[in-house]
């Protein structure tokens, strides 16, 4: 019989956070991605809400350019669906954890570097580059977190393997 996820804090801590990614995935980027706009006014209330703080700390989410839109885009189209199989591997310790765990962790990884150089580099550097950073490196090491547990120990339930 598998430990619980109660008592594997590490993976407690992994899937609420990935619960949170899989919200602001469907929530926040899904809709940005396919051209709502991140406005006072915007259609979708998620949005509304998002205008104060792009208006404060990320600008380019004002007038998105392409690859803001292609990182949007895939948060929406993959990253948030995949999660939720992650979030079920942890919870359950299923073997195929592994190669999606380390699939996920590479493309994330990925996507937060061409986020974070958009940001950084692009027009409109964040004006607060540590509460900009304490908002946004989180999605950039829980991926990587999950790398390392999924590759270096991980121990799926043996009745399942």
């Amino acid at each position: 019989m598998s430990t619980p996820i109660s008592r594997r804090p590490l993976d407690l801590i992994l899937v609420g956070f990935f619960s949170i990614s899989v919200l602001y995935g469907f929530l926040f980027s899904l809709p940005e991605g396919l051209g709502v706009p991140v406005a006072p006014d915007s259609p979708w209330p998620p949005l509304r809400w998002l205008h104060d703080w792009a208006v404060a700390e990320e600008p380019a989410h004002l007038d998105p350019p392409p690859n803001l839109i292609a990182a949007c885009l895939f948060d929406g189209f993959f990253q948030a669906p995949v999660l939720l199989a992650v979030i079920v591997g942890l919870i359950r310790l299923r073997p195929w954890l592994r190669p999606l765990g380390l699939v996920y962790c590479g493309a994330a990884v990925t996507n937060m570097f061409f986020y974070f150089v958009q940001t950084f580099l692009g027009p409109h550097p964040p004006p607060n580059a540590a509460y900009y950073l304490a908002f946004n490196l989180p999605w950039l090491i829980a991926p990587m977190v999950l790398g390392i547990r999924v590759y270096l120990g991980w121990d799926p339930d043996p009745d399942l393997a």
